[in-house]
């Protein structure tokens, strides 16, 4: 094997180049020496080669653990504004039909758009309620009522919005069941 050319014992350290083979080495026990260096070396390369993919596979992870922490970053904060989107939404429905086209009540709805396009762009949808049939997983019953014009289980009214971010739900729609 080749030694460090630092030598601080002061030893004399032999050149693999220069120097002829020690008589006791026959070319058998060279053969066999190379053989157990390549057997490492190719141990080495395949350690070498898992802990690379090892560190891509987790490097991948965390690239995806960290785009799915962004896309819900701002959950909080749109969980804050659901009361008053839902709000806004009540108050327009109880505007009486002859004051719908009163420049004050556009502009009311204008906001509603745009609160809606919103959440849109940041991958909020709202849940279908009124007509749908009752889904335990997106509805949350609050009550039931007597409806001729709708089968029994389906919802019959919105009490509350719920809303699914990027296809995982952030809050139930609160609902009235046809009895």
């Amino acid at each position: 094997m080749i030694q460090p050319s630092d030598n601080t014992a002061g030893a004399a350290i032999p050149s693999t180049a220069s120097e002829p083979l020690d008589s006791s080495r026959t070319a058998g026990a060279a053969q066999v020496e190379l053989e157990l260096l390549k057997k490492q070396a190719a141990d080495y390369l395949a350690g070498w080669q898992r802990a690379k993919a090892d560190y891509l596979n987790l490097k991948k992870q965390a690239e995806k653990e960290n785009a799915e922490l962004a896309k819900f970053a701002n959950a909080a904060l749109i969980i804050e504004l659901l009361p008053i989107y839902d709000n806004l939404k009540r108050a327009i429905q109880h505007i009486p039909a002859e004051q719908r086209q009163v420049e004050w009540v556009k502009g009311i709805n204008h906001i509603l758009q745009q609160f809606k396009q919103l959440f849109a762009s940041l991958g909020l949808e709202e849940i279908k309620t009124v007509g749908q049939p009752f889904n335990h997983e997106l509805h949350h019953a609050v009550g039931k009522v007597k409806r001729n014009d709708l089968a029994p289980n389906m919802v019959a009214e919105e009490v509350k919005s719920g809303f699914l971010m990027h296809g995982r739900m952030i809050t139930p729609a609160q609902v009235r069941v046809a009895e």
